[in-house]
């Protein structure tokens, strides 16, 4: 896959994947501590977009075995490992369809790093790779132009506006679907 940067080939066993600065792992148990305090202290940046789970017994639902999702903690390579955000796949559907719905955040601590780029870069090849998917669809609220800009750069295309969407914090919202296909084989 050409169009995707190399990834590191130090890639310790507890990644997924690995580039320079960040590596995808799944969530562990073991995190819950960690993820629920930094999404505490994130929460006005992340308001009124997503509302990442805050305490333990909401982070131990995103624990369950679900074969329509696939979820990954972003860790910051450079600062131990430390939780820089996440990257879901949500909504998994095989047969013809071959899609997932792309769920995203980034704690305040690594906010505006470039993280989260370099995580969309590494989970693309995986979601078109090993989970054997064709498609991913980002569906984000308007005036979320950080998001936007996050997807447009990952290579995902506008491809419609859906009113009243999802029910977040309260209300309908309207969101903008961006989508990404897997490139062509090769030859």
């Amino acid at each position: 896959m050409a169009r995707y940067p190399e990834l590191v080939s130090d890639v310790p066993d507890r990644y997924l994947t690995a580039g320079p600065r960040v590596g995808l792992r799944p969530f562990l148990p073991e995190d819950a501590a960690e993820f629920t305090a930094r999404a505490r202290e994130s929460r006005a940046l992340h308001h009124p977009w997503l509302f990442p789970p805050e305490h333990h017994a909401a982070y131990a639902r995103v624990l369950t075995e679900d074969p329509a999702r696939a979820g990954f903690l972003v860790c910051d390579r450079a600062a131990h490992g430390r939780i820089a955000g996440f990257v879901n796949i949500n909504d998994i559907v095989r047969g013809a369809f071959l899609s997932g719905a792309l769920g995203y955040g980034v704690f305040a601590h690594a906010a505006g790093r470039g993280l989260l780029t370099q995580a969309l870069s590494l989970l693309l090849p995986y979601a078109f790779g090993p989970l054997g998917l064709h498609r991913l669809e980002a569906d984000i609220q308007p005036a979320n132009t950080a998001s936007r800009a996050l997807v447009r750069r990952a290579g995902f295309r506008p491809e419609g506006f859906s009113p009243a969407m999802l029910h977040i914090d309260g209300a309908w919202r309207d969101h903008e679907r961006w989508a990404i296909t897997a490139p062509p084989p090769p030859g």
